[in-house]
Parts: C-alpha cells; sequence; structure tokens
C-alpha cells in the first residue's frame, strides 16, 4: 500500500479539501477535535468525506481517552490508560476494565462510522512526558496483559488495534511533536524493556505506527525512516503482516528526513504503507503530489491494507447507549471515578 492520509480544517469540507480527496493518492483521512461540534455534524461529515473520495478510505482518529480523546461532548470520558492498573483493587478487575473500555471506545467511534483509533499505546512510560499516563504500565510485565484485554475489548467491537509507537518512545525524554528524540541506550536494553509488549501482542495487532525516535545503538535514522526496524526487525524478525503507518510526517522528529516529499518518500521507501501528514496543508499537496505515481504503482496493495482496516457496520450511537454492555461500561467508568477520589482523599 501506498498512500497519504491527510486531515481536514474544520466542521465542513472546503472545496480544497474536495479536491484533496478526489485524488488517488489519498487514502485515509484523520480527524481532530476541530473538526467536532456535535455527533450529528460529526456524521455528516463523515459521510460526506467518504462520498467525496476518489478512493475507499481508512478513516482514523486518536482517541485513546485521557488527555488524547478528540470527541468529548456526546462520548463517554475515557480515563488515561494508566488508571486502569493504578485504580484497580485486583489484576482481574484491571483486566476485566481494560476489555470494557476498549469495546466501549472503539464501539462508540465505529458508531460515527470511523474505522480505527490509532490504539493502544505500547510505549513503557519511563521517562517521557508526552507519554506518562496515556500508558497502561511502567513496566512490560504490568503493561502486557492490561493492553491484550483492551485489545480484545476492540476487537469484539469489530475495531482493529493499530500498536504505537514502536518500539517504544517511553524512554526518552524528548517530545517529538517539538524536537528529535535520541535513545542512546543499547539494543539489549531496548528488547528487554521497551519491545516486549509489541513482540507479545504482535499478532493481535492489524497496525503499527513507528515512533519519531532515533536509537543509535541500531540505526542513525528514526524508527519510522529506517528500513532496519520496519523491514529486518518488525518485518522479517517479528514477523509483522500488518499495515504501517508513519507518524505525522509533520512533527519535528521526522524533520531529519529532509522536506515533506522527502520524508514521504524516505517513510515509504523504509516500509511504511501510510504517510500521515497533519496540520500542513501546504505539506500534504506537496507529499500527495510527491507519492502520486508511486500510488498508481500500487492499487492492488492499497486495496488489500483498506480490507484488512476497514471495520464492520457499527451500532448507530442511538442504539448503542441502549445496549446493556454499553451500560455496564458507564458503570466502570464511574467505579474508576470512586476509585480514583478515594486515592486522592486518602
Amino acid at each position: 500500500m501506498t498512500a497519504v492520509m491527510i486531515d481536514l480544517e474544520g466542521t465542513e469540507l472546503t472545496a480544497e479539501e474536495r479536491e484533496l480527496l478526489a485524488h488517488p493518492a489519498v487514502g485515509g483521512v484523520i480527524f481532530f477535535t476541530r473538526n467536532y461540534e456535535n455527533q450529528h455534524q460529526l456524521a455528516d461529515l463523515v459521510r460526506q468525506t467518504r462520498a467525496t473520495a476518489r478512493n475507499p478510505l481508512i478513516l482514523a482518529v486518536d482517541h485513546e481517552g485521557g488527555r488524547v480523546q478528540r470527541f468529548r461532548e456526546g462520548f463517554s470520558q475515557l480515563p488515561p490508560m494508566a488508571a486502569i492498573g493504578r485504580d484497580a483493587s485486583s489484576p482481574e478487575q484491571a483486566l476485566h476494565w481494560a476489555q470494557e473500555l476498549g469495546w466501549l471506545m472503539a464501539s462508540e467511534v465505529m458508531a460515527m462510522d470511523i474505522d480505527i483509533s490509532f490504539a493502544p499505546v505500547l510505549d513503557v512510560n519511563g521517562v517521557s512526558e508526552v507519554i506518562g499516563d496515556r500508558a497502561f504500565a511502567t513496566t512490560a510485565e504490568q503493561l502486557i496483559p492490561i493492553a491484550r484485554a483492551f485489545i480484545r475489548g476492540m476487537r469484539q467491537a469489530g475495531m482493529k488495534a493499530t500498536g504505537k509507537h514502536f518500539p517504544g518512545h517511553g524512554s526518552v525524554r524528548a517530545d517529538s511533536h517539538f524536537e528529535i528524540p535520541i535513545d542512546n541506550r543499547s539494543w539489549e536494553e531496548i528488547r528487554h524493556t521497551d519491545l516486549p509488549p509489541f513482540v507479545e501482542l504482535i499478532h493481535c495487532l492489524d497496525g503499527m505506527m513507528p515512533a519519531h525516535v532515533i536509537y543509535p545503538a541500531v540505526d542513525d535514522k528514526p524508527a519510522g525512516f529506517s528500513s532496519l526496524w520496519l523491514q529486518d526487525i518488525l518485518r522479517s524478525q517479528l514477523q509483522f503482516d500488518g499495515v504501517i503507518f508513519s507518524d505525522d510526517l509533520g512533527m519535528a522528529g521526522a524533520a531529519v528526513a529532509g522536506t515533506m516529499a522527502e520524508r514521504a518518500h524516505a517513510a515509504l521507501d523504509a516500509g511504511c504503507d501510510m504517510v500521515l501528514v497533519c496540520n500542513d496543508r501546504a505539506g500534504a499537496i506537496t507529499v500527495i503530489d510527491a507519492v502520486a505515481d508511486r500510488v498508481a504503482q500500487n492499487l492492488a496493495a492499497a486495496t488489500r491494507c483498506y480490507q484488512r482496516l476497514s471495520k464492520p457496520a457499527g451500532m448507530a450511537m442511538q442504539i448503542l447507549v441502549n445496549h446493556p454492555r454499553w451500560h455496564s461500561a458507564q458503570a466502570i467508568l464511574a467505579e474508576m471515578s470512586a476509585a480514583r477520589q478515594a486515592l486522592s482523599s486518602s
């Protein structure tokens, strides 16, 4: 697959966006908070986006929970993933909470006819503030069973899971949105500390997003631009056969790969299937034009990847909120809130 995922400027399609969606290189759209006013408006925007596009689209959103949840009014307010293991009274309760919240998140996003949330975060929370409580836990041993349960819930709802940020962003302080993080640890330390969640859960994942982090012990390029990471390790050694998404090419952590066009080609050459260009319309146009020929040569692969990630028909929101499992999940959210309040007052 060779395609570009773009974003939209607001709550309605502009004339320029209609032209971009008709371009053969566009294979996906990612939604942000600025695209949301209410459920009715979002449903209409999604409908127009799909109807306008030349290709079948993968529609995505970052809807992890906590501080990374793009749609809020009218949606369940999900806690940060760290709260699951931290606030549960037992490992069994944590696994139950994780599964039901995975189902809840996926069901509500799918009710808007959006295919995937870029989740779960599989980073081990070490020193990274940008990861922080987005991570399920501070060690791989704690993280893996909770993340597996969350993925199980997502899949029960019908949503495919995308692990991020391979091979792990949690052990480096710099934020790749604004800096070029360099993780100077040895390969052995990375392999034992950060890589296990990706290794253990690889067969549960249909998508993967690499980190804009340089690991000099392995390669002098960020993971998302490194064929060593994506082809040799992820594809060959770990046998991952799903879709590889670049992280946003507009982030500072991607700047080492050159211009926007050079970044796109570098990511695709390294092994990414779909490149994301967000919050930079001029950059998106440049990338779309730059990869047009590559897309034309890979239409069959693009179709296979779309089929891998597209969702089945989900429940409409008005039906979902009357579903017994939705109400059970709301009870879990209330239980988690009570547990946090108890901890804060003790």
